[in-house]
């Protein structure tokens, strides 16, 4: 059942699943989503006791997770526009030609091609390729690191997401958005470690919290960056 409480100005929605258990436990997924799993005697007012207490929690974990909401900047794909690869902002300059290529000189994307309505769909392809093999690059050493926790990926996929910058499946399998290429390198070996970390804790637990800053101490800093960066 859905219901709410209310902390300060913010009102805090939540979803109840009674079951079988001794226990309250709360949780806040990563589409900032707050699910109560209750013992099947609680009651609501027990519960929204419960909540109150963990609200300062619960919304540091919202925000936590708002890094990963990629946000979405309308573009033209016009000559003299800005677009951003591995942090650093590049002008787009588009040219005529017979030849379709995409290239990155000095500071601009140079984009050839003898139909300008396909700059997008060209830009787009060009970075989906360098994502493949800067992704691969960058997570080479990390993969290296973690090999000393017994954690490996099944495999480290590209998939376009509106709401995440990376994800790990139960089998293991890491997931990350072709959009953080965009982002600078430290940006990118973050989300890589936060989801390596997810292999070895599911939960977003003070254990979790430690490993990430074992592995990567100013995860903070970045975490920001990239919030602020790709806004």
């Amino acid at each position: 059942m859905n219901a709410f409480i209310q902390y300060g100005t913010k009102q805090i929605d939540f979803y109840v699943e009674y079951s079988d258990r001794k226990t309250l436990g709360i949780s806040v997924t990563p589409e900032m989503h707050v699910l109560v799993k209750a013992p099947i005697d609680s009651t609501m007012s027990k519960i929204k006791e419960k909540l109150e207490k963990k609200a300062p929690w619960i919304i540091k974990q919202q925000r936590f997770f708002l890094a990963y909401y990629p946000k979405t900047t309308t573009r033209k794909y016009v000559s003299g526009e800005t677009h951003l690869y591995l942090g650093r902002q590049y002008l787009l300059k588009v040219e005529q030609s017979n030849v379709e290529s995409v290239k990155l000189k000095g500071k601009y994307i140079e984009v050839k091609t003898r139909d300008k309505a396909r700059v997008k769909d060209l830009v787009r392809e060009w970075y989906l390729e360098r994502a493949k093999l800067k992704f691969h690059e960058i997570a080479q050493p990390l993969l290296e690191r973690f090999k000393r926790y017994k954690a490996a990926p099944e495999s480290i996929v590209l998939r376009e997401m509106t709401t995440r910058w990376g994800s790990c499946t139960p089998k293991g399998k890491i997931l990350l958005n072709p959009e953080l290429i965009k982002a600078p390198k430290a940006c990118i070996e973050y989300v890589i470690i936060h989801e390596l970390c997810h292999l070895i804790h599911h939960d977003h637990t003070q254990k979790f919290i430690d490993l990430q800053t074992k592995e990567m101490p100013d995860w903070e800093k970045w975490k920001t960056k990239l919030e602020i960066l790709l806004a």
